[in-house]
């Protein structure tokens, strides 16, 4: 597990560096943000297995690591092959706009297991059975129903890519995860890595030492 999240890193700080203005550092920052995104949602499917089984052993949050971050690959390799050549990419599915397609079924996911945990836990009260035990399975059956409707979502449902919109709609926001609703005026960028220059000047040189940094959130909104 520690030797994927090192491969994981790795590949996330080489995508960071790539030059924005290329088509081809465009292409490797959406295959990022999809094996990102996909990583993500493995980790919480791999949770809310563990939640339906009761268990306490983090197997299936290692499985779903390692198969979650296969699926953002492929879906990443597919996002790639469907962007002409300097396009940025833009789908709008049915509750969420998307600069990839894996993240709609991440925040499906997250949608369903807030529903789920939610509808469980009023059911519980209504019925009085354990509060705590609605919400543990609750969540995860909803996780699971979110992911299966997010990849419908994001693959059938959907409209896109939509280059046009695309260009009209460019985000204000950076970050490996980017979210922003249908009028732009809400915009979210979480996880955008960077550099920090930090001079130094003595009096015989004047130096410069770069310092790794990571920005977990950025926050946009027009009113």
């Amino acid at each position: 597990m520690k030797k994927q999240l090192l491969l994981l890193l790795s590949f996330v700080i080489i995508t960071a560096i790539q030059g924005p203005d290329t088509s081809k550092a465009q292409s490797i920052k959406l295959l990022g943000q999809n094996t990102l995104n996909g990583a993500i949602n493995g980790v919480l499917l791999g949770g809310a297995t563990m939640a339906l089984q009761d268990s306490d052993k983090f197997g299936p949050v290692r499985v779903g690591l390692g198969a979650g971050t296969l699926y953002g690959i492929g879906v990443g390799v597919a996002d790639m092959s469907r962007i002409e050549k300097g396009q940025q990419f833009y789908l709008s599915g049915t509750f969420n706009d998307a600069t990839n397609s894996s993240i709609i079924p991440l925040l499906d996911t997250l949608y369903g297991a807030a529903g789920g945990a939610l509808i469980a836990s009023s059911v519980s009260l209504i019925l009085k059975e354990p509060f705590l035990e609605a919400i543990q399975y609750g969540a995860g059956a909803g996780a699971w129903a979110g992911f299966g409707f997010g990849l419908i979502d994001a693959f059938v449902l959907a409209e896109g890519p939509n280059f046009a919109q695309a260009s009209a709609g460019t985000t204000s926001v950076d970050g490996f995860i980017t979210y922003e609703n249908s009028s732009s005026s809400i915009q979210v960028g979480m996880l955008s890595p960077g550099l920090f220059a930090q001079k130094k000047l003595s009096p015989s040189s004047l130096t410069t030492s770069y310092q790794p940094s990571l920005t977990v959130m950025n926050l946009s909104v027009n009113l």
